[in-house]
Protein backbone atom coordinates (compact mmCIF):
# COMPACT_ATOMS: atom_id res chain seq x y z
CA UNK A 1 0.00 0.00 0.00
CA UNK A 2 0.87 3.53 -0.64
CA UNK A 3 0.38 6.88 1.39
CA UNK A 4 -0.51 9.77 -0.23
CA UNK A 5 0.41 13.34 0.79
CA UNK A 6 -1.91 16.69 -0.04
CA UNK A 7 -0.45 19.35 1.71
CA UNK A 8 -0.56 19.11 5.13
CA UNK A 9 -2.98 16.05 4.51
CA UNK A 10 -1.76 12.45 4.62
CA UNK A 11 -4.20 9.17 3.65
CA UNK A 12 -2.37 6.13 4.63
CA UNK A 13 -2.11 3.04 3.57
CA UNK A 14 -4.00 3.29 -0.40
CA UNK A 15 -4.71 0.65 -2.77
CA UNK A 16 -5.91 2.71 -5.40
CA UNK A 17 -7.48 5.86 -6.69
CA UNK A 18 -10.72 6.99 -8.52
CA UNK A 19 -10.71 10.01 -10.44
CA UNK A 20 -13.36 11.79 -11.90
CA UNK A 21 -13.03 12.52 -16.12
CA UNK A 22 -14.57 16.06 -16.85
CA UNK A 23 -12.77 19.17 -15.07
CA UNK A 24 -10.41 16.41 -13.34
CA UNK A 25 -8.35 14.86 -16.41
CA UNK A 26 -9.72 16.16 -18.97
CA UNK A 27 -10.35 20.19 -19.63
CA UNK A 28 -13.46 19.83 -21.12
CA UNK A 29 -15.14 23.11 -20.05
CA UNK A 30 -15.04 24.89 -23.40
CA UNK A 31 -16.82 21.63 -25.34
CA UNK A 32 -19.15 21.10 -22.41
CA UNK A 33 -20.16 24.53 -23.37
CA UNK A 34 -20.27 24.41 -27.00
CA UNK A 35 -22.27 21.45 -26.25
CA UNK A 36 -25.06 22.69 -23.90
CA UNK A 37 -25.77 25.88 -26.38
CA UNK A 38 -25.92 23.34 -29.37
CA UNK A 39 -28.64 21.39 -27.59
CA UNK A 40 -30.23 24.23 -26.44
CA UNK A 41 -30.37 25.71 -29.64
CA UNK A 42 -31.66 23.06 -31.43
CA UNK A 43 -34.70 22.59 -29.11
CA UNK A 44 -34.95 26.39 -29.70
CA UNK A 45 -35.97 25.55 -33.37
CA UNK A 46 -38.35 23.04 -32.32
CA UNK A 47 -40.05 24.46 -29.59
CA UNK A 48 -39.31 28.35 -29.73
CA UNK A 49 -38.60 30.01 -26.43
CA UNK A 50 -36.91 27.21 -24.16
CA UNK A 51 -33.45 28.22 -25.12
CA UNK A 52 -32.26 30.86 -22.97
CA UNK A 53 -33.63 29.13 -19.91
CA UNK A 54 -32.58 25.97 -20.63
CA UNK A 55 -29.09 27.07 -21.11
CA UNK A 56 -29.32 28.75 -17.79
CA UNK A 57 -30.54 24.96 -16.16
CA UNK A 58 -27.70 23.41 -18.05
CA UNK A 59 -25.20 25.96 -15.95
CA UNK A 60 -24.22 27.87 -19.65
CA UNK A 61 -23.91 32.13 -18.55
CA UNK A 62 -22.52 33.08 -22.04
CA UNK A 63 -18.87 32.35 -22.22
CA UNK A 64 -18.75 30.35 -18.13
CA UNK A 65 -20.20 27.43 -17.73
CA UNK A 66 -20.90 26.83 -13.89
CA UNK A 67 -18.90 23.89 -12.49
CA UNK A 68 -21.19 23.10 -9.80
CA UNK A 69 -24.17 23.17 -12.46
CA UNK A 70 -25.90 19.96 -14.68
CA UNK A 71 -23.75 20.11 -17.85
CA UNK A 72 -21.08 19.68 -15.25
CA UNK A 73 -21.74 18.16 -13.01
CA UNK A 74 -24.91 15.71 -14.57
CA UNK A 75 -25.39 12.42 -16.47
CA UNK A 76 -26.41 12.35 -20.31
CA UNK A 77 -29.74 11.19 -18.66
CA UNK A 78 -30.49 13.86 -15.88
CA UNK A 79 -29.32 16.41 -18.66
CA UNK A 80 -32.29 14.94 -21.06
CA UNK A 81 -34.67 14.88 -18.77
CA UNK A 82 -33.99 18.58 -17.49
CA UNK A 83 -34.71 19.26 -21.23
CA UNK A 84 -37.75 17.40 -21.37
CA UNK A 85 -39.11 19.12 -18.02
CA UNK A 86 -38.68 22.68 -20.48
CA UNK A 87 -40.19 21.09 -23.38
CA UNK A 88 -43.42 19.45 -21.51
CA UNK A 89 -43.81 22.96 -19.71
CA UNK A 90 -44.69 24.05 -23.47
CA UNK A 91 -47.95 21.29 -23.06
CA UNK A 92 -46.29 18.70 -24.94
CA UNK A 93 -46.67 15.30 -23.47
CA UNK A 94 -43.38 13.98 -21.29
CA UNK A 95 -42.92 11.37 -23.98
CA UNK A 96 -43.01 13.42 -26.51
CA UNK A 97 -41.04 15.83 -24.89
CA UNK A 98 -38.22 13.72 -24.26
CA UNK A 99 -38.39 12.54 -27.54
CA UNK A 100 -37.69 15.86 -28.18
CA UNK A 101 -34.59 16.26 -26.20
CA UNK A 102 -33.07 13.17 -26.95
CA UNK A 103 -33.59 13.96 -31.17
CA UNK A 104 -31.80 16.89 -30.11
CA UNK A 105 -29.10 15.62 -28.07
CA UNK A 106 -28.02 13.31 -30.56
CA UNK A 107 -27.84 15.60 -33.46
CA UNK A 108 -26.08 17.78 -31.36
CA UNK A 109 -23.79 14.69 -30.75
CA UNK A 110 -23.54 14.42 -34.71
CA UNK A 111 -22.57 18.10 -34.70
CA UNK A 112 -19.53 17.88 -32.77
CA UNK A 113 -18.63 14.50 -33.83
CA UNK A 114 -15.29 15.64 -35.75
CA UNK A 115 -14.65 17.64 -33.28
CA UNK A 116 -11.19 18.09 -31.64
CA UNK A 117 -10.76 16.44 -28.46
CA UNK A 118 -10.68 18.53 -25.31
CA UNK A 119 -7.34 18.02 -24.08
CA UNK A 120 -5.87 16.26 -20.90
CA UNK A 121 -4.91 19.34 -17.86
CA UNK A 122 -0.83 20.14 -18.22
CA UNK A 123 1.01 17.69 -16.17
CA UNK A 124 -1.67 15.19 -15.71
CA UNK A 125 0.09 11.96 -17.64
CA UNK A 126 2.48 12.06 -15.78
CA UNK A 127 0.89 12.36 -12.50
CA UNK A 128 -0.96 9.15 -13.85
CA UNK A 129 2.52 7.11 -14.39
CA UNK A 130 3.87 7.68 -11.23
CA UNK A 131 1.18 6.79 -9.54
CA UNK A 132 0.87 3.49 -11.24
CA UNK A 133 4.27 3.22 -10.93
CA UNK A 134 4.18 3.58 -7.16
CA UNK A 135 1.60 0.42 -7.64
CA UNK A 136 -1.77 1.98 -6.56
CA UNK A 137 -4.35 0.23 -8.96
CA UNK A 138 -6.18 3.61 -10.60
CA UNK A 139 -9.70 4.07 -12.22
CA UNK A 140 -12.14 6.61 -13.93
CA UNK A 141 -15.26 7.09 -12.50
CA UNK A 142 -17.23 9.63 -14.85
CA UNK A 143 -20.96 11.07 -15.50
CA UNK A 144 -19.99 10.88 -19.15
CA UNK A 145 -21.11 7.45 -20.69
CA UNK A 146 -18.83 4.57 -20.55
CA UNK A 147 -17.86 4.27 -24.80
CA UNK A 148 -17.15 8.10 -24.25
CA UNK A 149 -14.64 7.50 -21.26
CA UNK A 150 -13.09 4.62 -22.60
CA UNK A 151 -12.27 6.64 -26.00
CA UNK A 152 -11.04 9.19 -23.97
CA UNK A 153 -8.75 6.28 -22.08
CA UNK A 154 -7.86 5.30 -25.87
CA UNK A 155 -7.73 8.87 -27.45
CA UNK A 156 -4.86 9.52 -24.93
CA UNK A 157 -3.01 6.35 -24.61
CA UNK A 158 -3.31 5.70 -21.15
CA UNK A 159 -4.53 1.79 -20.97
CA UNK A 160 -1.25 1.21 -19.36
CA UNK A 161 -2.16 3.05 -16.56
CA UNK A 162 -5.73 3.10 -15.92
CA UNK A 163 -7.58 -0.16 -15.06
CA UNK A 164 -11.05 1.09 -14.91
CA UNK A 165 -13.01 3.24 -17.13
CA UNK A 166 -16.51 3.60 -16.48
CA UNK A 167 -18.99 6.09 -17.07
CA UNK A 168 -22.85 6.31 -15.93
CA UNK A 169 -25.29 4.57 -18.69
CA UNK A 170 -28.76 3.18 -17.54
CA UNK A 171 -28.17 2.56 -14.00
CA UNK A 172 -27.59 4.85 -10.72
CA UNK A 173 -25.93 8.43 -11.11
CA UNK A 174 -23.21 10.66 -8.62
CA UNK A 175 -23.85 11.12 -5.76
CA UNK A 176 -24.88 6.88 -5.55
CA UNK A 177 -22.41 5.37 -3.99
CA UNK A 178 -23.28 2.41 -5.53
CA UNK A 179 -21.08 3.61 -8.55
CA UNK A 180 -18.04 4.34 -6.33
CA UNK A 181 -18.33 0.22 -4.91
CA UNK A 182 -19.01 -1.03 -8.69
CA UNK A 183 -16.02 0.40 -9.27
CA UNK A 184 -14.14 -0.50 -6.20
CA UNK A 185 -15.16 -4.47 -6.69
CA UNK A 186 -13.84 -3.88 -10.16
CA UNK A 187 -10.85 -2.56 -8.80
CA UNK A 188 -10.26 -5.37 -6.70
CA UNK A 189 -9.53 -3.09 -3.95
CA UNK A 190 -11.68 -2.13 -0.76
CA UNK A 191 -13.53 1.09 -0.66
CA UNK A 192 -12.07 2.39 2.73
CA UNK A 193 -8.69 1.84 1.11
CA UNK A 194 -9.83 3.92 -2.33
CA UNK A 195 -9.54 7.87 -2.95
CA UNK A 196 -11.54 9.92 -5.00
CA UNK A 197 -10.32 12.74 -6.98
CA UNK A 198 -13.15 14.83 -8.26
CA UNK A 199 -14.28 18.63 -9.66
CA UNK A 200 -18.05 18.55 -8.19
CA UNK A 201 -19.91 18.01 -5.06
CA UNK A 202 -21.92 14.89 -6.36
CA UNK A 203 -17.87 13.45 -6.46
CA UNK A 204 -17.19 14.24 -3.19
CA UNK A 205 -20.65 12.89 -1.56
CA UNK A 206 -20.42 9.55 -3.68
CA UNK A 207 -17.21 8.65 -2.47
CA UNK A 208 -17.80 9.91 0.88
CA UNK A 209 -21.42 7.73 1.52
CA UNK A 210 -19.51 5.02 0.06
CA UNK A 211 -16.94 4.97 2.50
CA UNK A 212 -13.63 5.79 0.88
CA UNK A 213 -10.48 6.43 2.88
CA UNK A 214 -10.92 10.23 1.41
CA UNK A 215 -12.18 12.60 -0.72
CA UNK A 216 -9.57 14.92 -2.85
CA UNK A 217 -11.25 18.01 -5.00
CA UNK A 218 -9.86 19.60 -7.47
CA UNK A 219 -10.38 22.80 -9.58
CA UNK A 220 -7.11 23.68 -11.58
CA UNK A 221 -5.79 26.87 -10.39
CA UNK A 222 -8.22 27.54 -7.34
CA UNK A 223 -7.10 25.24 -4.60
CA UNK A 224 -9.23 27.59 -2.47
CA UNK A 225 -12.76 26.16 -4.78
CA UNK A 226 -16.06 27.28 -2.30
CA UNK A 227 -18.01 24.41 -3.70
CA UNK A 228 -15.20 21.87 -2.78
CA UNK A 229 -15.47 22.99 0.80
CA UNK A 230 -16.70 19.68 1.97
CA UNK A 231 -13.97 18.16 0.14
CA UNK A 232 -11.09 16.46 2.68
CA UNK A 233 -8.29 18.43 1.12
CA UNK A 234 -8.50 21.11 -2.40
CA UNK A 235 -5.55 21.31 -5.10
CA UNK A 236 -5.51 23.38 -7.72
CA UNK A 237 -3.06 20.75 -9.58
CA UNK A 238 -2.90 17.44 -9.99
CA UNK A 239 0.75 17.09 -9.00
CA UNK A 240 -0.28 18.22 -5.73
CA UNK A 241 -0.94 14.43 -5.26
CA UNK A 242 2.33 13.17 -3.71
CA UNK A 243 2.87 9.51 -2.33
CA UNK A 244 5.66 7.73 0.08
Amino acid sequence: MVSIRCGEVIFPEIQGIIFDKDGTLENSAEFLRSLAQKRSRLLDAQIPGVGEPLLMAFGVNGNQIDPTGLMAVGSRRENEIAAAAYVAQTGRGWMEALADARRAFTQADRHFQNAAPSPLFVGSLEVLQLLSQAGLKLGILSADTTVKVQAFVQRYQLTDYIQLAMGVDEGPSKPDPTLFWQACEKLGIEPSATLMVGDAVSDIEMARQAGAAGCIGICWGNSQATHLAIADVTIGQLDELKFF
